[in-house]
């Protein structure tokens, strides 16, 4: 079989060769290995590297599938891990193009408790002239089956520690990056979350006294389209490249890995990171399920000198680029993998209306607007079983979202500026080639009077409020004068140290929240080693009261883990308290850098019986207090006249 090549590589005979224990996809720029029938990559050879991968016999490294499950009525985000091998091989495409390869691994009663029960086929794409291969899943599982959890699914690429030391996540986070070695207990000393080591005598001297945590590195879907690694000599990049989040988790705000220590790449598509059990896939009895993660993009490239080595970066955004406005790609094989013109289109246009702002409806500029399977206001950001896509509005509030999946949804949005979510009433159903138009939709957030004052920004997130400097103990050097600084570690202990002596307290029309409201409300630390949960204070003056209106509290939290905030007005000792919101969250937002998880708005009244003329007080209870790690991060508070007061 001949191919035509890229120009500067000779002609090959053939784009793949078997054996019975291995297959190899070769188009002449490189050669990927894959275990037959496993579907394990443990070679990827390439501009005269023999292998870019780490990958040492039995012990499975190089490149993989994984996932974790548990059976039906298990809690918590943990699980079984399988690296899922295939059983079968067979080539599915073989031609002058292309050649994809599939590793299928086929389930059945008799397997019931052993391995999770789906059929699983994993696919690999190599194209002609092109500088790396493809990857992608199918998952099913049938109506018969029993039900399961699925917390995780993922790729991993590890590759070899003595090459590839830079690291890139984004155009300002990237940096050189320690060893694995570097984490090992006589090089590195462990912190209080397992993935957090503090580098004391690192194979580098460099990095000595440096924190280093994966989380550090999340990134959100929107953002996650392309990272990885750069080995400076030979200069040549690795890098993982998803031109569509249709096929993740959570929407697009929700946080996943990307690259770390290891070296690893990573390609998320499930995870309960940033969000807790609240993003577990549950399964439920008598439900088929099927669904394609990716495919996504291994793309390799090099230089010829190291002068230009960090133009890998820019060369892997450019790919990207390319990659995006080729999706959904025309040449997977699968049925299940529908292309452009098996697929719809929705557009219109949202606008804001509340009373309090403008008379006239506004434009929703910027509105994060999308299709996801049908649910409640808001599931959007918990669902994980079907596809999602999403956009971001104009100035003028005008959207368009291409090449949805055929299928039935609710469109949803949220606006930055404003709280709340909006669901549109009326379901969507996508056919193929379709084009919809659902014209004005109008967003009425939720208000009942004029604002009497605000703490914060309601745009889901805490990035807004004070985030203190790191104890000089726990730097990453990247996050110094970094517009991320919530990224570095240990935060959470300097509420103690700012706050020694008392709680914050927060003076509306004195205080200024970008300097005075702590990023995270966090327990205490006592000298005896345990914790105590802090109350928080917001003073406000009323020169007048409606004692017989209803005043609106508006609490929007950005996070919340093992925690439970408790709101009491002008009486700290309330008991119960005007309002307690339970245990919420399981984000682990806080342990892991972030700076929001799964949004939570709540509406409370106060009854004007309970203010006074003066000075009022507003009393926030973080009451759980058994570790450092629990808490809450505010995203927005509004406190709002009665309606019909003259206040």
């Amino acid at each position: 079989m001949a191919w035509t090549n890229h120009e500067d590589v000779e002609a090959i005979e053939k784009i793949i060769a078997r054996t019975s224990v291995k297959v190899v996809m070769d188009n002449g720029i490189l050669q990927v290995t894959i275990s037959s029938p496993d579907g394990i990559v443990t070679r990827i050879q390439y501009n005269g590297i023999d292998n870019l991968l780490k990958f040492e016999g039995e012990n499975v490294h190089g490149g993989y599938w994984d996932l974790v499950w548990s059976k039906t009525g298990s809690t918590g985000t943990k699980g079984t891990s399988d690296v899922f091998k295939g059983t079968s091989f067979k080539v599915v495409v073989e031609n002058e193009d292309q050649v994809e390869v599939s590793f299928t691994r086929t389930w059945d009663l008799s397997l019931e408790g052993s391995i999770v029960p789906l059929n699983l086929d994993k696919r690999f794409i190599m194209l002609r002239n092109s500088s790396g291969f493809y990857s992608y899943a199918i998952f099913e599982h049938l109506e018969e089956w029993p039900p399961f959890n699925l917390p995780q699914v993922r790729i991993v690429f590890k590759l070899r520690k003595d090459k590839f030391h830079y690291m890139a996540v984004a155009d300002n986070r990237q940096r050189f990056m320690p060893l694995p070695d570097d984490r090992l207990p006589d090089r590195g000393q462990p912190l209080a979350t397992p993935e957090a080591v503090l580098l004391v005598d690192p194979v580098e001297p460099e990095f000595r006294g440096e924190v280093d945590d994966k989380y550090q590195y999340s990134s959100e879907n929107k953002d996650l389209k392309v990272h990885g690694w750069i080995s400076m000599n030979p200069p040549v990049g690795f890098w993982q490249i998803t031109p569509s989040s249709e096929f993740r988790s959570g929407g697009p705000v929700k946080q996943n890995l990307t690259s770390h220590v290891g070296p690893f790449c990573l390609a998320m598509f499930l995870s309960a990171h940033y969000a807790g059990e609240d993003l577990v896939l549950k399964l439920n009895p008598e439900e088929p399920w099927k669904k394609v993660f990716g495919p996504v993009f291994l793309y390799l490239n090099s230089v010829s000198s190291e002068d230009n080595v960090f133009s890998l970066w820019e060369d892997a955004k450019n790919q990207m680029q390319m990659e995006i406005q080729n999706w959904p790609y025309s040449f997977p094989a699968s049925e299940d993998f529908p292309k452009s013109d098996q697929r719809g289109k929705v557009c219109g246009r949202l606008k804001v209306q509340d009373r309090y702002v403008s008379y006239e409806p506004i434009p929703a500029n910027g509105a994060y607007v999308g299709l996801a399977p049908p649910g409640d206001v808001g599931s959007w950001q918990r669902e994980c079983k079907g596809y999602q896509f999403w956009t971001r509005a104009d100035e003028d509030g005008n959207f368009t979202i291409d090449n949805i999946r055929t299928g039935g949804y609710n469109i949803y949005a949220w606006v930055p500026g404003f709280i709340g979510d909006y669901k549109y009433d009326d379901a969507v159903n996508i056919t193929e080639g379709c084009s919809i138009n659902v014209g004005d939709l109008i967003y009425e957030p939720p208000r009942d009077g004029p604002t009497l004052w605000e703490i914060g920004a309601p745009d889901r997130s805490a990035a807004e409020f004070y985030i203190p400097d790191p104890d000089p103990k726990y730097i990453n050097k990247l996050y110094v004068n970094h517009p991320d600084r919530y990224r570095q570690y240990g935060l959470w202990e300097r509420y103690a140290d700012l706050y020694p002596d008392g709680d914050l307290v927060f003076t509306v029309g004195v205080s200024d929240y970008r300097n005075d409201w702590f990023f995270a409300q966090v327990n205490r630390k006592k000298g005896d080693g345990t914790y105590q949960g802090t109350t928080w204070q917001i003073k406000f003056t009323l020169k007048d009261v409606d004692h017989n209106g209803t005043y609106k509290l508006r609490l929007a939290l950005a996070t919340a883990h093992l925690a439970e905030l408790q709101v009491r007005v002008n009486d700290a000792r309330a008991d119960p308290p005007m309002f307690t919101t339970g245990q919420i969250g399981h984000d682990n937002t806080i342990a892991r850098h972030g700076i929001h998880g799964l949004y939570r708005l709540y509406n409370i009244d106060v009854a004007g019986a309970e203010l006074v003329e003066g000075e009022n007080i507003i009393f926030l209870t973080q009451a759980i207090s058994t570790d450092p790690l629990q808490g809450i991060m505010c995203d927005y508070i509004r406190l709002e006249c009665p309606a019909s007061s003259s206040t």
